[in-house]
């Protein structure tokens, strides 16, 4: 794939995907404005939100990196067998496991410091944990397909890849947690 490295071949490769995310992000704040009075009853769950999306964020941001140099090395087939295409899934998911209740006893803790402990530990963890090992596997599609939409459509994937991942990740990210909430609170 030769990349033509001049502003007009990068404007007309990204300005398109930019415009679209810019919507996508949109439903991020609807979600987000739909249950403020939970968030705001609950500040444990008011803490949990930038530190979801932006972990999530991360994990994906990471994984289209790898993604991205292994496609640039040759070492990237997207067939269901690729081992390195299973490895960094994998690692991406056990990186989630540990980190995101990580985050939701710190959530916790900073909201117990303030003298907000409406919701239990177990509670606040329940929720960091189930959305966001949902939202590492479907960080993981995104990356993925983003990627593989990368190649087919002969773009860069150092250009494209990471804007997607960590934009779709932020819809995603809100959305799952609110429906971790409506589940679990």
């Amino acid at each position: 794939m030769a990349t033509d490295w001049t502003v007009r071949a990068i404007t007309r490769a990204m300005l398109p995907v930019l415009l679209l995310l810019t919507l996508v992000e949109l439903g991020s704040g609807l979600v987000l404005g739909s249950f403020e009075a939970t968030l705001l009853r609950y500040p444990s769950l008011l803490v949990l939100v930038p530190v979801t999306i932006g972990t999530a964020g991360n994990l994906g941001s990471v994984l289209a990196a790898r993604l991205s140099t292994a496609f640039h090395l040759g070492t990237l087939s997207f067939a269901p067998d690729d081992e390195t295409l299973a490895g960094n899934a994998l690692a991406t998911v056990a990186l989630a496991a540990t980190i995101f209740p990580l985050v939701g006893l710190g959530a916790w803790g900073l909201s117990a410091l303030t003298g907000s402990t409406e919701l239990s530990p177990w509670t606040v963890l329940a929720v960091s944990l189930s959305s966001g090992l949902s939202l590492a596997v479907l960080a993981v599609v995104v990356t993925v397909v983003a990627t593989y939409a990368a190649y087919r459509f002969e773009l860069d994937p150092d250009d494209v890849v990471i804007p997607v991942v960590t934009n779709t990740c932020d819809v995603l990210g809100v959305v799952l947690l609110y429906l971790a909430v409506l589940v679990l609170v």
